[in-house]
């Protein structure tokens, strides 16, 4: 394990101090939870950007195939 120091806001603070007392949870592990939360938020935040610029990129070639597609239907 790391250690790390870290400025939190008071506020932020006495909140958490607060819902630990409830959930008799130690400070440490909440705020590991905490950033664990966070980090699979943020990474599902990061494939949505990729996968949507991705999907982009395709796009006008997918819309080219689909007509020729059609193209070939009425061929026939």
């Amino acid at each position: 394990m790391k250690t790390v120091s870290l400025k939190i806001d008071d506020s932020i603070f006495g909140e958490t101090e607060k819902i630990l007392s409830h959930i008799k949870k130690t400070r440490n592990r909440y705020i590991n939870d905490a950033l664990d939360y966070y980090n699979r938020h943020q990474r599902r935040i990061i494939l949505e950007k990729r996968l949507k610029n991705e999907s982009e990129l395709i796009r006008e070639e997918s819309l080219s195939v689909l007509n020729e597609f059609e193209r070939i239907d009425y061929a026939d």
